[in-house]
This record gives structure tokens, C-alpha cells and sequence, in this order.
């Protein structure tokens, strides 16, 4: 098959949990013997294609940030759309896989789609619903809208997670949808060695409102005003940068507290997390938490937030994390308690990530693109 995905952002250039999940998928489908092609916009010097692990990248336009005042930039995901759709029109694919985000794109492939008879698949990473109007305010109808559109523009639906497939069904925007998981190599995490400056709490992910890395700077201060041993790594980037940065600078504890932006290897981040406890994610909202899985993979119990828009929840069990409030108070609380617990969990929570191979969900994840090419 010849393999398009379409995203704007592009690993290793830019480092999230869809950019990475597009990734470790095409790489394993070109292993297969599939010509895979992942479209989107152009991060590096020189020509507008090059192959790199396999998989060809296809830049369309110049990179652009992907946030503008704390928020996914609309201009941004404009741009890339309307550059998508000569690239698409010019090249013929056996399908083409879409990611949600950032909505536009899938109506530009959708007319790629209808010119060039190519199938295409729209996968689902969160359904936001009412939560537009409080990302957007009054301008949230229009966004609920476009979401709703996207059930309409295929029959080819998958999600990451099984709260988002219910999420859609719920909704009504699409029905029984295909889940497919965000997988892990457990081979690469158990290679891996720790890195050598341990900490005893991490969080891993973008910066960005949903995930509360600020909350947890308050929620740490509390904690180390008991357990002055305690220190705190933050490895990330993101439009709150800045408002993490501040929350640091204001706590007593601050010489603890290490913010770090993303890695270059992935290694690396698998070897701050091993050299870790506990990994917390306050968010509010996940499609599937990459981050948490590979925690899990490395022996590391998870906290994250009890919220009905956070899909780490669905990872976890009473043996291998911790369901926390949106407080700091309580964040604090559920953090200490994992910190007690977290030696004899480490089985457990190593024994739970093998349910989400690599190995299990390509074939499958294969065959369904297969089905749908006529």
C-alpha cells in the first residue's frame, strides 16, 4: 500500500503525543514493505522531501507555530490546509489517514478525496463537545459545528482510546468506531538504562492549560514543605511555558524543581522517566497519555486528575495508579500516597503496558486500511 498520513506538526521536529504516535506507526508499516509518506508542514533545510527512518516526509509550506496566545492557531491550520490540497491533487495514495486536529485538513483531503478516489480515514484523538465554548467562547459554536462536520466527511472513523470512541457515539458525530491504542515498544523501555540524576517525580507532556503543570508546581511546594527531600522534574514545552516558569520562581521549593524542555532522543525521556517514582498528569483532558503508558512500561505508578475528558483514566487500576482532584490540596495528597506505594507497584505497572505492543496493533491497524481500499 502506498501510506499517507496527514499532520502538520512532524516528529521528531516537534515533539507530542500524535506526532509521535504517527511516527512509530508508518516506521513499522514501511518495515512491512509499504511505501509510507507522512505529509506535513516543512521543519527542516533543503528540499520539501526527504525519506528519514524509512518514511518519506513531505513538507507543503513553511513551519509556523502551532499555538497563538495559548491557543491551536487557526490561521496556522488554514495555511497548512490550503497548501495540502495541491500537494494531495498532484499525488495518488492507497489511502490517506487524517488526524482530527487541527479540522481543517480533513476537509482538504476530503476534496483530495473525492478528485483522486482515494479512500481516507479521520482519526479521532478527544471529543470536545460543550468544551468549545469555554476554549472559545461565544465562537465555540462554530467549532462544535466543524467537529460535528467531521462525521460526515468519511465512514472511515477510528479513536485512540475507548472513551473517545464513546465520546463520538454520545455525541452523535459518528458510531461504532474502531479503536485503535497508541502502542509501545517494551523492548526499547526495558533497553534503556536510567538516566543518572534521579528525581522523585516527573510529568512529561506539552505545556499547555489542559495538563496543569502549573497546579502541579503548587501541588509539589505543599508536598515539599513536609518531605524537604523531594524533587520534581518537568520535561516539556508550550504556550504556558511562561506561566509554569512564574509558578516556579514564586515557590519557596524552587531549587527543586527542574523545567526542561523536550529531548532530542526518545531514549532520553525514557531514561528521566526511569530514574523517576512517580509520574503525574493533573490534565483535564487526554485522548490517550503516551506518556502515562510509557510510566507504566518503566515500573512507574501514574497520578493523574479523575475527569470525564482524561483517557489516562482508562489506563489505569487501583494496582497501578492514583485518581486525584483538581486541587492542590488533593493533588498533593494523591501524590504523597503514590510516593509511599510506588516500590512494591513496579510489577504491576510494568505487567499492564504489555496489553498495548506494537506488535499486537499494527497487523490490525493494517488489515483495516486494507479492507477499505477498493
Amino acid at each position: 500500500m502506498k501510506i499517507a498520513f496527514v499532520y502538520d506538526a512532524v516528529f521528531p521536529y516537534v515533539k507530542g503525543g500524535g506526532e509521535k504516535r504517527i511516527h512509530e506507526i508508518a516506521v513499522r508499516l514501511a518495515a512491512r514493505g509499504h511505501d509510507v509518506h507522512l505529509v506535513g508542514m516543512k521543519y527542516w533545510d533543503g528540499p520539501d522531501s526527504l525519506n528519514r527512518d524509512g518514511i518519506t516526509l513531505h513538507g507543503v509550506c513553511t513551519a509556523e507555530p502551532l499555538y497563538a496566545g495559548g491557543r491551536r492557531s487557526i490561521r496556522q491550520a488554514l495555511r497548512f490546509s490550503l497548501f495540502l490540497v495541491p500537494f494531495l491533487l498532484k499525488e495518488k495514495f492507497d489511502i490517506i489517514e487524517c488526524q482530527q486536529f487541527p479540522y481543517f485538513p480533513c476537509f482538504a483531503v476530503k476534496l483530495a478525496s473525492v478528485v483522486k478516489k482515494t479512500p481516507f480515514v479521520i482519526v479521532w484523538y478527544e471529543v470536545w463537545g460543550d468544551y468549545w465554548y469555554e476554549y472559545l467562547g461565544w465562537m465555540g459554536a462554530l467549532g462544535k459545528c466543524t467537529e460535528r462536520l467531521l462525521g460526515y466527511l468519511t465512514r472511515n472513523h477510528t479513536a485512540i482510546s475507548l472513551r473517545t470512541s464513546r465520546n463520538l457515539d454520545r455525541d452523535g458525530i459518528c458510531h461504532e468506531v474502531a479503536v485503535f491504542p497508541v502502542g509501545i515498544s517494551t523492548e526499547q523501555v526495558v533497553s534503556v538504562p536510567a538516566a543518572p540524576e534521579q528525581r522523585d517525580i516527573i510529568f512529561v507532556g506539552r505545556l499547555i492549560r489542559e495538563k496543569h503543570a502549573d497546579l502541579l508546581v503548587s501541588a509539589f511546594g505543599r508536598l515539599a514543605a513536609v518531605c524537604p527531600e523531594l524533587t520534581l522534574l518537568i520535561l516539556g514545552d508550550g504556550p504556558e511555558k511562561e506561566t509554569v516558569c512564574n509558578r516556579i520562581r514564586s515557590c519557596s521549593c524552587r531549587d527543586r524543581i527542574s523545567l526542561q524542555p523536550f529531548v532530542e532522543s526518545h531514549d532520553q525521556v525514557i531514561a528521566r522517566i526511569k530514574a523517576a517514582h512517580v509520574l503525574v498528569i493533573p490534565s483535564t483532558r487526554e485522548g490517550f497519555g503516551i506518556a502515562a503508558l510509557e510510566a507504566l512500561a518503566c515500573g512507574l505508578p501514574v497520578v493523574t486528575v479523575d475527569h470525564p475528558d482524561n483517557a489516562v483514566c482508562d489506563l489505569l487500576t487501583p494496582q497501578t495508579g492514583f485518581l486525584s482532584g483538581l486541587s492542590e490540596d488533593d493533588l498533593a495528597r494523591t501524590i504523597r500516597l503514590a510516593l509511599d506505594r510506588y516500590p512494591a507497584m513496579k510489577d504491576a505497572c510494568s505487567a499492564s503496558a504489555a496489553d498495548y505492543s506494537w506488535e499486537q496493533i499494527i497487523p490490525r491497524l493494517e488489515e483495516y486500511y486494507q479492507v477499505r481500499i477498493p
